[in-house]
């Protein structure tokens, strides 16, 4: 039985944060065609706080993917509140993961699996997995210890 992605993110009994609103002059999304173009989002807690850090000095790599991981749980967040369901996205085409790390931090990758492992987990291994970068920063907003901007193909 196939699932669609809202019903696969069900199954995994985790809850969406409350979709970040821009603190800036921005949009946090943009239609292009059949594009969903999302900005940079921040690891968001349900409680609308962020988490915290840099990766190597406040928290360790696991801790890092885990933030990874709630900044894909937001960006769900963006998608459900804007269009209604994830059924609507097709499939990822490009992630860019940015983590906030000290010099010596060379596992950039590894975190921003984090949040692909999530949209592998609600779109699938052939549409949820996109291209992808994965790059070290000397900091970012907040301190937040990942960021990440991806763009998706809708229905």
């Amino acid at each position: 039985m196939n699932l669609l992605p809202q019903e696969k993110f069900d199954t995994l009994g985790l809850s969406l944060p409350p979709a970040p609103q821009p603190l800036g002059i921005y949009k946090p999304y943009l239609v292009d065609g059949n594009y969903l173009y999302l900005s940079g989002h921040g690891p968001v807690r349900d409680d609308k706080s962020l988490i915290i850090g840099r990766i190597g000095d406040d928290m360790d790599i696991e801790e890092g993917k885990l933030a990874a991981r709630q900044v894909g749980l937001t960006m769900l967040s963006t998608i459900v509140t804007n269009f209604g369901s994830l059924n609507k996205v097709k499939r990822v085409i490009k992630v860019l993961g940015m983590v906030n790390c000290n010099g010596d931090f060379l596992r950039h990758p590894y975190v921003i699996n984090g949040c692909s492992e999530l949209f592998a987990e609600v779109w699938g291994q052939e549409n949820g997995i996109g291209v992808r970068s994965a790059v070290g920063m000397g900091s970012l907003p907040d301190n937040i210890p990942v960021e990440v901007e991806a763009v998706f193909e809708l229905y």
